[in-house]
């Protein structure tokens, strides 16, 4: 479950500042607690977890099962909703319910939020659409630019959940829509290079990814440099 990085708890995680300026943050919150409002007793956070969990599965599975017929990717595309629903509304529960526990929640949470993203991200190039190198370019960039956050929430303060006015919402959307034109754009290789359209866009917001992880580290190490003197 997702823990909140401002709350501090004598002898736990020191105190960060969440940093959430993402295009659908504002409507997201709402539907978030108009959902944490009316979830069951017997909904907790930890199940919600594992239910966005599975969501990656289904993700994977859909793009492996694309190779038999491409209407499996809209097991993918479900597969995607189920991943927002537990993996938005876990830390969105605990704390609408005061059960926060900071420091499980933040370590299960990240670790579990790693091991969907390799799924989801990773399992695209295990489809007839992307190639499997490409894709783990974009989960190696990913993942580059989130121990980048990780690591400022520490040294810095900040726990930043948003970069170019985009965050794993809108995210998630992206990987949704190139889910959809995937069957449409097929896999016609582009001038020769052995690579789809699909390829390279995959490419593109990776290197977007890998650039923001770049720029972010250098800026924030000189802005330590000065700090620490």
């Amino acid at each position: 479950m997702t823990s909140d990085p401002r709350r501090e708890t004598a002898g736990r995680r020191p105190v960060a500042t969440r940093i959430q300026q993402n295009i659908l943050a504002r409507a997201e919150r709402r539907l978030l607690d108009w959902l944490c409002a009316r979830m069951p007793a017997w909904v907790t956070p930890d199940r919600l977890t594992v239910l966005g969990f599975a969501g990656a599965v289904m993700v994977a599975a859909g793009y492996m099962l694309s190779w038999l017929d491409g209407e499996w990717l809209g097991l993918s595309l479900a597969g995607y909703v189920v991943n927002w629903f537990g993996d938005s509304l876990d830390g969105s529960l605990a704390r609408w319910r005061r059960i926060e526990r900071p420091n499980y929640g933040y370590f299960v949470d990240h670790s579990v939020d790693g091991l969907a993203t390799f799924l989801m991200v990773g399992a695209i190039g295990l489809s007839p659409y992307v190639r499997f190198d490409v894709a783990l370019i974009g989960v190696v960039s990913y993942l580059l630019l989130s121990i980048h956050t990780f690591l400022a929430a520490k040294v810095v303060g900040e726990f930043r959940l948003s970069y170019l006015s985009g965050g794993p919402t809108e995210l998630r959307l992206m990987l949704m829509a190139m889910t959809a034109a995937m069957p449409i754009v097929g896999t016609r290789d582009i001038g020769g290079l052995n690579l789809t359209i699909l390829d390279l866009f995959a490419l593109g917001i990776a290197s977007i990814l890998m650039t923001l992880f770049v720029v972010q580290s250098f800026a924030t190490a000189r802005m330590l440099a000065r700090r620490d003197g």
